[in-house]
């Protein structure tokens, strides 16, 4: 009842020049509650579609004047017609032949008619599907065109490019690639980036956030599984390597999979081969893979978290982005970057952001890296006045205050907490000299001056 609710009232247009069979397919339809138009010879079906939008196209395959398949082939089809061949025997050749030209499926006869609306069901999902592809397609290849590659993300390009050459290279086994980075740093987009310009571009790219996934549920996720296999197992189902077959799989928060799920990731990758649960046969597939990793995988290994075996089969390729926070002088210019295309998507004149803005742009010290400072913008740029430069609009967030106007020399944060797990002082103070070398803009000895030290002692500690 559902299937034949989903098609009441779409339009058919129905090419059949048996008599019989016809009459019988169109009261059948018209039971069903589409309205169907029925011709008997190509010339008919061309006129048709010239005057009347169809959701649905069945076409007998031998007409006396032609092939249907000329209809197709001419573009009298339109791509939102879903067509559908009848073919007598012998005419496979050249069903598959309509399935190249654009047709969404065929039928041997003799058939039972009450397959249709299976058929016109399946085919309107298959529709769906498609449509859907299409979406997340135009919205990956918007997210990569947002990325920025000035000033200090210069060097980001330049891993890129790198990886791409080496990618061109080899094009059919593409060695696995680690990208590492904080929370927000924009992993997933350098990863796209790389699908979408290398060799693979074409083919599917999955991605998979493996700290979604229930421990029970990833080798599912992951190599698929046989009708049966467990509880829940009603049909067999394919897994993302297989969905991911001739394209790149993309594994975010790589690090939260169990090491009984990684010793298994790292058979596959190793093997080429995965086998779904429940099932007895090997299955081949050819697939590229990037792991993302927001914590340090080798400190990981030394506490039994993460494989090493994996650890260094991941690590074959890697790039390593550096929290928002290290990119200071140049934030305001990706900030206009990113202002470009927010002020498009909302349909809205791009502001210049006054200079409290870009104080605070420089010295926040975003810990939720590119994805907060997206979130920042988007929000200021919603709720500035028209005409007005672009300010501060989020009042929960610490404004950028000059402490020699305030009358005090303290930056401590009276309310920091020390985290349990301890306090790097060390890497801290390697972060705070590289503020004093961000804002002199490079300049170590500008920088030691800024921080009250000699020259020669930045230089030791970078070194060190």
């Amino acid at each position: 009842m559902q299937t034949v609710h989903s098609l009441k009232g779409k339009e058919v247009l129905l090419l059949e020049d048996d008599l019989l069979l016809g009459k019988r397919i169109e009261a059948y339809l018209s039971n069903l509650g589409l309205e169907t138009t029925r011709v008997e010879n190509c010339a008919h079906a061309q006129d048709a579609l010239q005057e009347m939008f169809f959701d649905f196209a069945l076409f007998d395959l031998n007409l006396p004047d032609g092939e249907s398949l000329s209809l197709l082939k001419n573009g009298y089809v339109p791509d939102n017609t879903l067509c559908i061949l009848m073919t007598g025997e012998g005419g496979v050749k050249s069903a598959v032949e309509s399935i190249r030209l654009g047709a969404a499926d065929y039928l041997s006869k003799p058939f039972d008619i009450e397959e249709l609306p299976l058929v016109f069901q399946q085919a309107q999902a298959n529709l769906k599907n498609k449509r859907l592809v299409e979406h997340e397609e135009r919205e990956r290849k918007e997210k990569t065109d947002m990325l920025f590659f000035e000033g200090a993300f210069a060097e980001d390009l330049e891993q890129l490019n790198k990886i791409l050459a080496a990618d061109s290279r080899l094009t059919a086994n593409l060695p696995p690639l680690l990208i590492d980075g904080p929370t927000g740093a924009g992993k997933s987009t350098y990863a796209q980036w790389i699908h979408a310009n290398g060799p693979r571009k074409e083919q599917p790219f999955v991605a998979l956030n493996c700290s979604a996934i229930s421990e029970n549920l990833v080798e599912s996720e992951l190599f698929g599984h046989e009708k049966g296999a467990f509880t829940d197992a009603g049909k067999s189902r394919i897994g993302l390597f297989e969905a991911a077959d001739q394209g790149t799989l993309f594994l975010d928060e790589v690090a939260s999979l169990s090491l009984a799920a990684q010793a298994k990731l790292l058979l596959a990758i190793e093997s080429g081969k995965i086998r779904r649960v429940g099932g007895s046969k090997d299955l081949s597939t050819n697939v590229r893979i990037i792991a993302a990793a927001n914590q340090d995988l080798r400190k990981m290994i030394t506490e039994g978290q993460f494989r090493e075996d994996l650890f260094h089969r991941l690590d074959l390729l890697r790039i390593s982005i550096p929290p928002l926070s290290r990119r200071g002088k140049d934030l305001p210019k990706l900030a206009d970057h990113f202002l470009k295309a927010l002020s498009q998507k909302y349909r809205l004149p791009k502001p210049q952001m006054d200079e409290s803005f870009q104080k605070y742009l420089c010295h926040h010290s975003w810990p939720g890296n590119i994805r907060e400072l997206l979130h920042e913008l988007e929000r200021s740029l919603v709720l500035c006045e028209p005409g007005n430069k672009l300010s501060l609009v989020n009042h929960a967030l610490p404004a950028v205050t000059n402490l020699e106007q305030n009358g005090t020399t303290d930056w401590l944060n009276e309310n920091f907490i020390f985290p349990e797990k301890g306090f790097d002082l060390e890497q801290e103070i390697l972060r705070f000299i590289q503020l004093g070398i961000n804002q002199a803009d490079g300049n170590v000895t500008a920088a030691a001056r800024l921080l009250g030290v000699p020259r020669d002692y930045l230089r030791y500690r970078l070194k060190k």
